[in-house]
């Protein structure tokens, strides 16, 4: 097997275990902390709050994560990264509001060294013809998280209305065992040889503290081409849609009690059929690799933003507005609530995600090979302060208002996305003239 490929395995499973305590943490550690909540009136954490400081300090230091790596380098800095996801864990093994609210932004500053690397050490691995096989192999392991980590919650928590401190701390410390489990794969990595193509500049005209803050300005003068601006559109959405379906659209399910008898086990099913829907667009793309470097990634992100909508109308007919906040007895537009539907909303909002998460992957690898480690740091960098606003607003905004958000702006960003691959693609074709 070829040994680039091989580190795209071992990269996949290292995300794949670290990714399976923290996904699924964000999908229940809104329903977690309303059962700490219940038991002990001084502790006031509040499970959006927690994760829109994630993602303010994720986005902050995004900016700071090329100058980091340009230091250590991407698979040193991801094992230092993948610590702090660790640490988060097992914050809530000992409940107190400070804690949480500092290992929230810990991680969050480990988050960004840790996307950052990974987008590199994937372009490092990745050529023009292998950058969408590597994308979607990658995103498929990576998302097979969801299976693992919500099928354990899935049946811990079924037939209860409240999650006891027993049940809590099984999952926490089998979520935690998990996630180191992950950090040795990612030390397992092996150093990948700078390629021609792949950050030559930075590494042969910068060194020391002259690379770190080159590696700085060249993500600034990045961020401000059309391009990127454009594409900023696209990374926005997919930071509202991330918030979306890994922190408000489970613990909406879990609030709504009409939905099922004991809607709190749902929350595990509803992680697993997003799950389900990434590792199928992950893999179907990374097999069909060749076939949408050739046709171009303008149309898978348009059939994932159609998923999207249709997954958004499905949801505002069958969740009432209250939803995401406590548990009620509500409804929406369906007399009673369907379980059926919301998980195939699950599935949808999964797909979807792969569409364009994939296809973004498979742009900044191809596209920007010369500062792979800037565009990653920005993609993730306007990701995480799109996903920060997202969580808090979800505090005040009913379901109904966050779905409107989420139509226009994924909108807006899938016309922006389509706009920079058509300009890809004419760049291309008059490079190709000019050779003949």
């Amino acid at each position: 097997m070829d040994r680039k490929f091989l580190m795209i395995l071992v990269l996949g499973c290292g995300f794949m275990f670290v990714f399976t305590a923290f996904q699924t943490m964000c999908n229940i550690e809104k329903t977690i902390l309303d059962s700490i909540s219940q038991e002990d009136d001084n502790f006031k954490g509040e499970g959006y709050t927690s994760l829109a400081i994630i993602y303010l300090f994720f986005s902050l230091s995004n900016w700071l994560a090329p100058s980091f790596i340009s230091f250590t380098g991407p698979r040193v800095a991801m094992v230092v990264g993948a610590l702090t996801y660790t640490a988060f864990m097992i914050t809530f093994i000992f409940p107190s509001t400070v804690l949480l609210y500092v290992g929230s932004a810990v991680l969050g500053l480990g988050a960004s060294i840790t996307w950052t690397g990974q987008g590199t050490y994937l372009a490092r691995c990745s050529e023009s013809t292998t950058i969408s096989r590597n994308s979607g192999v990658f995103w498929a392991l990576l998302q097979c998280s969801m299976f693992i980590g919500n099928l354990f919650v899935y049946y811990q928590f079924q037939d209860k209305t409240r999650i006891d401190k027993e049940t809590r701390n099984l999952v926490i410390g089998v979520l935690t065992v998990i996630a180191v489990l992950g950090i040795v794969f990612l030390a397992a990595l092996r150093s990948m040889p700078d390629n021609a193509e792949h950050d030559n500049e930075l590494e042969q005209k910068h060194t020391g503290w002259d690379q770190a803050m080159y590696a700085l300005k060249s993500a600034g003068q990045l961020f401000f081409t059309k391009k990127m601006l454009l594409l900023s559109l696209a990374f926005f959405y997919t930071g509202l849609e991330l918030s979306f379906f890994s922190g408000v659209f489970g613990s909406a399910i879990g609030f709504t009690t009409k939905i099922a008898e004991t809607p709190k086990e749902i929350v595990g099913l509803v992680g697993i059929c997003i799950g389900a829907g990434e590792v199928f667009g992950g893999g179907l793309f990374g097999i069909l690799g060749n076939k949408t470097t050739r046709f171009g990634r303008d149309p898978i992100v348009i059939v994932g933003y159609i998923m999207h909508m249709a997954a958004f109308f499905m949801t505002f007919i069958n969740l009432p507005n209250s939803a995401p906040f406590k548990d009620t007895t509500d409804i929406s537009y369906l007399e009673t609530p369907s379980a059926s539907i919301a998980l195939v909303c699950a599935f949808l909002l999964g797909l979807g995600d792969a569409c364009f998460n994939t296809q973004i992957y498979s742009m900044l690898g191809g596209e920007y090979v010369n500062n792979a480690v800037g565009a990653f740091a920005l993609f993730k960098f306007t990701q995480s302060v799109a996903a920060a606003i997202s969580f808090f607003y979800s505090s005040h905004f009913g379901l109904y208002v966050q779905l409107a958000i989420l139509v226009v702006t994924g909108t807006i960003g899938t016309i922006a996305f389509v706009f920079v691959e058509w300009g890809f693609k004419r760049q291309h074709r008059e490079q190709e003239a000019l050779e003949k």
